[in-house]
């Protein structure tokens, strides 16, 4: 059977919750690819990815679909294909797209059960968290991991109770001036961001931060759809 370590764990009754849930994830990078790979091997019914972006050789040392026989694709694509692999069961709905203001009311209306953001575009990530917040939809999202190496220092809380993470000091910022409460969970660091050895590169990575955080993401929202440990 192939869920029947899962099982185990969660019992028949929990298999059976998390086939009929759904969970939408914007960004498949390092963080992202490996959320979504998570949520496949934990039986979720139905995924929404979203992601504009193609597989390119800077992306190898880090996200879990870049191989040198899928660089040039689309992320969406290669996702859809590898959880079809892994689950033919699941129901997964792709969209090679970037988040945008003209298109989030679309993405939304289809009413997911939790959603996940793992994109990089500040704007983008306040709209999403603001738009969440406001029709109170289930959101978890990532802030920054490059740059780091212990992923041991990752953690789980509220925007507000972030620390030492740049990216999620900008959020903070943005959120204090819409006047939204910073009450969303995020997954972060409070490990200090080191500096690149080549001044080229601003934004260096590792292959076990952005794994870790995203392995960590989907944790929670699976927790959260069997209300274990939950919020």
């Amino acid at each position: 059977m192939p869920h029947s370590r899962f099982v185990a764990l969660v019992g028949k009754d929990g298999l059976t919750s998390l086939r009929g849930r759904s969970v939408m994830l914007f960004g498949l990078g390092g963080v992202g690819s490996y959320a979504a790979e998570a949520l496949a091997r934990s039986a979720v019914g139905t995924i929404y990815l979203i992601d504009f972006d193609n597989l390119e050789p800077s992306n190898l040392n880090r996200q879990l679909l870049a191989l040198y026989s899928t660089l040039g694709r689309p992320k969406t694509e290669v996702m859809a294909s590898r959880i079809k692999d892994i689950d033919p069961e699941i129901r997964v709905f792709s969209y090679t797209e970037r988040l945008t203001a003209e298109n989030i009311d679309r993405f939304l209306s289809l009413d997911p059960d939790w959603i996940i953001d793992c994109i990089d575009d500040v704007p983008m990530k306040i709209l999403l968290m603001a738009k969440c917040l406001s029709e109170n939809r289930k959101l978890v999202s990532s802030m920054g991991f490059a740059n780091k190496f212990h992923p041991e220092l990752i953690e789980i809380g509220t925007l507000a109770e972030t620390s030492v993470c740049p990216l999620a000091k900008a959020m903070r910022l943005a959120m204090k001036q819409t006047g939204l409460p910073l009450t969303t969970p995020v997954v972060f660091s409070r490990e200090a961001p080191q500096k690149t050895i080549n001044p080229d590169i601003k934004l260096g990575s590792t292959a076990f931060v952005p794994a870790a955080a995203g392995l960590s993401i989907a944790g929670y929202v699976i927790r959260n759809l069997l209300e274990i440990g939950a919020e």
